[in-house]
């Protein structure tokens, strides 16, 4: 395997080399600093010798993948793994005294769009629309759905090959018919996009962006919010929130009227640093009733026009907050911050309104519990949850009660029904039953010291009755940014192969996330994100210090910005780990920005037009930190020629220039015409993708073929 290993290397960086000495080095200048950039020319993916640099990057890749033995009996595993795995339905909402869902069939490659009784019986599952039905292939995908008031009809974002370029269409519940004509534009994956239907269901509030009408580098830009009538023309349909009402360049829209009333809820984030301004939506305009000084992150709407909102104004772990009609007055505040911070992600649905209580999500470090209060913030109460668990997905049911996944890191998630009525859950037949048995694993809790001090939790996954002595793989993930916390899920299935295969399993909550509220997540934002970096590498040294594992036998791995943190932790901490996989990451800091959406990410990385922010993002791009002559872990790196949301430009430069370092160790790039970033993939890509990553890593870490559950042999 080594000498193929060297071959493989040696092409890939002759090619890399040669391709290079064909173009000129561009040199930029940013506050009187001179900066180099000799792979500028890979920035054009349509240009005819990036084509052939990127086919001979994915040959190479291909050459070592598909000579790895195993690698294609993980592929069937997993395969097996998600066609074993019982139909089950998720992203779950109630309307109309029924619940629509999307329906994962074993072996679809896309999710179906149905409705459920409110029992949750799968014997009263109805399809409504079947993406595979339109693209067998799996390249047409739901980006998100939003039933009507009375759930007679459905409003389904579809967009096609993981660009999360989305047109919007209406379906009749009942029969799965479409009603009237598609409008065009109302999501990218810059600012999302949304709808929120009127109380009659016959029309409702929509994100649309420009278009066509805006020359082509302004089309991500300048989303804005329409009304539509059903049965009517959209080229006609009203403006109702727009640039002049205050909106941003970067307006990121969220739309909400979930419980049916005369007005929508519009919370507009300030590209995508957690900043937010609220707006009372009519059929005809809107009435800016918080703006950013109010800091109030997430919002629901009460059907007396009141506002219920999560600020953290002096208040880093959030605190219940209220707004009344005329909205002249303050936010008062009906709870205090606490010990625990309030959740305020989730697409600004962290509010839920059921009965006469309000129910939040309160996090502690990565494990979530829910918290819920009377309408004045009385008789507070904590529904029961596992330990090291996380409750997500709240939605309102009839009669006061709410419905809400359970997720652990050993259990299959399952949805529990809180009810009013006893103030007790109970579970629910919706439960997703998986043929992974991991009932042979345990979870524990461990925490790190960073560099500053700050102690950083860490959930590690192992055998029970695991010896901490050194000699076991493991593989640590992170995120760390826009206040996305890792909270306790289900192990995916290329995890579990690798926990099968004699590894261990570490997530790291560290800063840029929400763990610990705000706090957590402005620590590691900004000139600050260097915080991020020096806790994920606390992370991976506490855990060959406690012996959990060595450097020879450590991976790392992580997606979009936790692709950043490789890139950043691969090159500030070379001999750290054996392996990294970095996907769909972001390495060239300096350049980001001249995407439409590294625009939006200003908000949470900075910019290089503001001199200190330059200067914290050029002291850790990966791309600027690779030494010549260093020698860096084996690395496998992945992009999707759809994607809106990471340009894969930042993985072809930083792939040539870590191949043109000269470090010994292989560094393949793997880039995909069927995705994006990774939302929306089919069946198919996704596990031809997680084969490559897992069987990468058992062949870097020398995991036990034999010991993953089908006959594996060398």
């Amino acid at each position: 395997m080594k000498n193929m290993l060297s071959g493989l290397y040696v092409l890939a960086l002759a090619g890399t080399l040669a391709a290079a000495a064909e173009h000129p080095v561009a040199r930029d200048t940013y506050h009187g600093v001179v900066v180099s950039d000799p792979y500028r020319w890979l920035e054009d993916g349509n240009a005819p010798d990036v084509r052939e640099w990127v086919a001979g990057q994915n040959a190479q890749t291909r050459k070592y993948f598909d000579g790895l033995p195993g690698r294609a009996a993980i592929a069937a595993e997993l395969l097996r793994i998600e066609k074993a795995t019982a139909t089950y339905d998720a992203s779950i909402r109630q309307a109309g005294g029924k619940m629509f869902a999307f329906t994962f069939n074993p072996g679809a490659q896309q999710p179906q769009l149905v409705t459920l009784a409110l029992s949750g019986e799968a014997s009263t599952r109805k399809v409504i629309l079947d993406p595979n039905q339109l693209a067998a292939d799996g390249s047409v995908a739901i980006d998100w759905f939003e039933p009507s008031p009375d759930g007679k009809r459905v409003a389904v974002s579809l967009s096609l090959n993981g660009s999360e370029d989305g047109t919007l269409h209406v379906y009749d519940a009942d029969t799965g018919s479409e009603i009237g004509t598609p409008i065009a534009h109302v999501q990218y994956p810059t600012a999302g996009g949304s709808v929120a239907w009127n109380a009659t269901s016959d029309g409702f509030w929509y994100t649309r962006f420009p278009g066509e009408q805006a020359p082509e580098a302004e089309r991500h830009f300048n989303q804005q919010a329409y009304y539509h009538e059903l049965g009517k023309k959209s080229s006609d349909d009203p403006l109702v929130l727009a640039t002049q009402d205050g909106l941003p360049r970067t307006a990121e829209i969220f739309l909400d009227n979930r419980y049916g009333y005369s007005s929508a809820l519009a919370s507009v984030q300030l590209g995508d640093g957690g900043e937010w301004q609220h707006f009372i939506l009519s059929r005809t305009g809107a009435k800016r009733i918080a703006g950013y000084a109010a800091k109030i992150k997430s919002a629901a709407l009460a059907s007396d026009g009141t506002v219920f909102g999560i600020s953290v104004k002096d208040a880093p772990n959030g605190k219940l907050v209220r707004l009344r009609p005329p909205y002249q007055a303050a936010a008062v505040t009906l709870v205090a911050e606490g010990a625990q911070a309030l959740v305020t992600e989730a697409n600004n649905r962290a509010i839920v309104l059921s009965g006469q209580r309000i129910f939040v999500t309160a996090i502690d470090g990565g494990p979530t519990v829910i918290r819920s209060f009377g309408p004045n913030g009385e008789s507070p109460a904590v529904l029961e949850t596992p330990p090291i668990s996380a409750s997500i997905s709240l939605e309102a049911m009839p009669g006061g009660d709410l419905l809400y996944r359970v997720r652990s890191y050993l259990r299959p998630s399952r949805s529990m029904l809180w009810q009013a009525s006893t103030g007790r859950s109970v579970e629910t037949p919706l439960q997703v039953r998986s043929p992974m048995d991991l009932s042979g694993f345990e979870v524990r809790r461990v925490f790190a010291r960073s560099k500053d001090g700050t102690r950083v939790p860490i959930s590690v996954v192992t055998r029970k009755g695991f010896v901490a002595d050194g000699s076991s793989p493991l593989l640590l993930y992170g995120y760390g940014g826009y206040g996305i916390s890792m909270t306790p899920g289900f192990v995916s299935s290329d995890w579990y192969l690798f926990l099968k295969g004699g590894g261990a399993l570490a997530i790291a909550n560290i800063r840029g996330g929400a763990e610990y509220g705000e706090r957590w997540h402005s620590q590691g934002m900004l000139t600050r994100k260097q915080n991020v970096f020096d806790d994920f590498a606390a992370a991976a040294s506490y855990l060959v210090a406690a012996k959990y594992t060595r450097t020879d036998l450590l991976a790392l791995q992580g997606g979009s910005n936790g692709g950043l943190l490789m890139g950043a932790v691969l090159t500030q901490h070379p001999s750290l780990a054996r392996a990294v996989v970095a996907e769909v990451g972001i390495y060239d800091m300096l350049r980001y920005e001249l995407d439409p959406n590294g625009v939006f990410n200003t908000q949470e990385f900075g910019s290089v037009k503001n001199a200190e922010q330059f200067r914290a993002l050029f002291a850790y791009s990966p791309l600027h930190h690779v030494k010549a002559g260093q020698q860096y872990p084996a690395i496998f790196l992945s992009a999707g020629d759809n994607d809106g949301r990471v340009n894969p430009l930042n993985s072809r430069k930083f792939a040539a220039a870590l191949q043109a370092s000269g470090t010994k160790r292989p560094v393949f790039l793997r880039t995909s015409s069927k995705s994006g970033h990774g939302i929306g993939s089919s069946l198919d890509e996704t596990v031809a993708l997680s084969a490559d990553i897992t069987a990468f890593l058992f062949d870097q870490l020398g995991l036990n073929w034999q010991a993953v559950p089908v006959n594996v042999s060398p």
